[in-house]
């Protein structure tokens, strides 16, 4: 017998690769950018440090943060979702056959066939079939707020290190342009492999990732060479 091969699309990896290149996307470009943004005002060494280090910090924490909330209200309307059809299936089961086997149907079997898949299903696990197949909630899609804000968190940091290493590795008077021509050559990489992943055009992706990166780390740096001007 033949053995049967198993086809793994790219989109598969859409979902954990969106949040890790947002993650260190955004890490790299809020980071570089207010580094950039403070060495434009002449700040010192010491002053552009401290800042690339409590941009690192507080932009993990406010993206854990936000995707702990963001992701514990997705979980808590999944639980509601999932109470409400357990208590729909324990005062209606014919009527929740019913209503899996029209889905089925809509997806394209005949009544009959569609008939015996939701009597079959729900015979196994009748909240897991409706789950998957009512409500689109599967394993794979579920809601896991800790392991989404710490993968969050861990993303940004990973980002936001870059313009950290670079000050502490260049002097003052090259630091900018060496910020700059860094964390735009490493979101050109980044928007590269996150695109030849997915299986998308690469070009359009790293044009797009570059071109609003420079224009954030541009009126940053402009607002910070202004407000230094200003100030002395």
């Amino acid at each position: 017998m033949a053995q049967r091969r198993r086809v793994r699309h790219r989109i598969a990896n859409s979902g954990w690769l969106r949040a890790a290149v947002l993650g260190a996307n955004d890490g790299i470009v809020s980071t570089a950018s207010l580094v950039l943004g403070v060495a434009a005002s002449h700040a010192s060494h010491t002053s552009i440090l401290l800042a690339a280090v409590a941009g690192l910090v507080s932009g993990s924490m406010s993206m854990a943060t936000g995707e702990y909330v963001s992701v514990s209200s997705q979980a808590d309307m999944e639980k509601a979702a999932l109470d409400e059809e357990r208590r729909e299936l324990i005062a209606d089961d014919k009527g929740e056959h019913r209503e899996l086997a029209a889905i089925y149907v809509r997806r394209g079997l005949d009544q009959a066939l569609a008939k015996r898949v939701a009597e079959e299903l729900m015979a196994a696990d009748a909240l897991a079939a409706h789950a998957h197949d009512e409500l689109g909630i599967t394993s794979l899609s579920k809601a896991r707020p800790m392991q989404a804000a710490f993968a969050s968190a861990c993303s940004f940091a990973a980002g936001a290190a870059l313009p950290l290493l670079m000050v502490l590795a260049m002097p003052s008077r090259y630091l900018s342009g060496a910020i700059a021509a860094a964390a735009l050559a490493a979101l050109a990489l980044l928007g590269g492999v996150a695109a030849k992943t997915g299986g998308a055009p690469v070009r359009p992706s790293v044009i797009r990732v570059v071109f609003w990166s420079s224009l954030a780390m541009a009126i940053t740096f402009g607002a910070g060479a202004l407000l230094g001007t200003s100030a002395s």
